[in-house]
């Protein structure tokens, strides 16, 4: 675990999350200091420990999700197991859960119990729908709330069935969002505030992605509806995926990059078409501009030279890569944002980097996922001042789980 002082070194964080959500802003907050304690629920912990990629009965998955964490595996059914979560609650900065709903309380951890232990708790509730509405009570990961926010329903073909993105894009963001929220309440409380409760969820978040959609059904009266147009956006040309040579290039023309993209395509005149001069004229025309750009694609004839030529007039473009070639981008490799780690089971292997960066703070810390109930010792000895014996006794009686660590892993 790290020693190197960083942003956030000397707060404390109990963290009751599994998957994405939860563990995004935990990992965060490990990644930039905090102490996190982790708590996994004895007997299997993090539902990620089983997710893949799996190589020699350790997940990869879980790693990037947990390193710098330290990992507590109580019986949290049991009286003993719920006592030691309540003495903990007692002695942390945050406390991040993304249990259903009312399940943090029959832990004995709600709001009202954890901030009369803590007045100084900040405490933050991740969920898909939320603590309060008639849906709060329901399951559900990410792709569920995807597409209760109509999210899915906007990608796909335009006649078809809607299509299933693979990436857990909601969750990294309510992380993100969660982060956030976490931060400015500890800020409050620096400022002499109370500790205070976040409700943070993947329904409101992804909501919140809807930039153009929401505003303008409303604004329209439900004339626009918004609706899935396969590879071009429905309401602003050009916007979309253009198929080249080699392959499907993203190309985007707002305001006078129309103009500087038709100077690219040689046909100028076309800046000043009636049929092409607004966003809404492109928009009704949006087969024949897409045509238009694909066949000057196509008549220069090679990908790479077409993304030149675009990028030397200004023109947004990109190339449509995959996971292989993005992790090879040298714009990706310049900045760290998929880095290679040493995990003491797997061995070095590459996950994505840390998208905060502070000029006082620019060296990433050396992190270590854990492995379940690895510091059950440290983590009850260090805050809780149980001795040896008392931890020992608490293992015995099954309060207290941990899985053997291999002989890569001592240290």
């Amino acid at each position: 675990m790290a020693d190197q002082a960083h942003i956030l070194s000397g707060y404390r964080v109990l963290d009751f999350t599994q998957v994405v959500a939860g563990p995004t802003v935990t990992r965060l907050m490990a990644e930039m200091g905090a102490e996190v304690i982790k708590v996994e629920l004895a007997p299997g912990g993090d539902l990620a420990r089983l997710l893949p990629f799996i190589r020699d009965g350790r997940s990869g998955y879980f790693v990037q999700q947990n390193r710098g964490k330290h990992s507590l595996c109580v019986d949290a059914r049991s009286a003993e197991g719920r006592q030691i979560l309540r003495e903990l609650a007692g002695t942390v900065d945050v406390l991040v859960e993304s249990f259903a709903p009312g399940a943090i309380g029959r832990l004995g951890l709600d709001w009202d119990t954890v901030h009369a232990l803590n007045p100084r708790l900040v405490m933050c509730s991740i969920s898909a729908f939320g603590q309060t509405g008639p849906m709060a009570g329901l399951p559900g990961y990410d792709y569920i709330a995807q597409a209760y926010a109509g999210f899915t329903d906007l990608i796909g073909e335009e006649n078809g069935s809607p299509y299933f993105p693979q990436l857990a894009f909601g969750d990294a963001a309510t992380g993100g969002f969660a982060l956030a929220a976490v931060l400015a309440a500890l800020l409050h409380r620096e400022r002499g505030g109370p500790g205070q409760y976040l409700d943070v969820s993947l329904l409101d978040v992804y909501l919140n992605g809807q930039e153009i959609a929401v505003q303008a059904a409303s604004l329209s009266g439900g004339a626009v509806a918004p609706r899935r147009t396969g590879r071009q956006h429905f309401s602003v040309c050009p916007l979309g995926i253009f198929r080249g040579a080699q392959g499907y290039l993203v190309i985007v023309g707002l305001g006078k990059q129309w103009d500087q993209l038709c100077r690219v395509l040689g046909r100028p005149e076309l800046a000043t078409d009636p049929r092409y001069a607004s966003n809404a004229a492109r928009v009704q025309h949006v087969d024949e501009v897409a045509a238009l750009i694909e066949t000057w694609l196509a008549a220069v004839g090679d990908d790479a030279e077409a993304i030149r030529r675009l990028e030397a007039e200004r023109v947004p473009v990109a190339p449509v890569l995959s996971v292989p070639e993005v992790m090879r981008l040298p714009q990706v490799e310049a900045r760290g944002a998929v880095r290679t780690v040493v995990d003491r089971a797997l061995g070095a292997f590459e996950i994505p980097g840390v998208p905060l960066r502070f000029s006082a703070f620019s060296e990433p810390l050396e992190l270590d996922a854990p492995f379940l109930g690895e510091h059950n010792a440290a983590v009850l000895q260090r805050h809780l001042g149980y001795d040896a014996a008392r931890v020992a006794a608490l293992e015995a009686a099954g309060v207290l789980h941990r899985e053997p660590l291999p002989a890569t892993a001592a240290r």
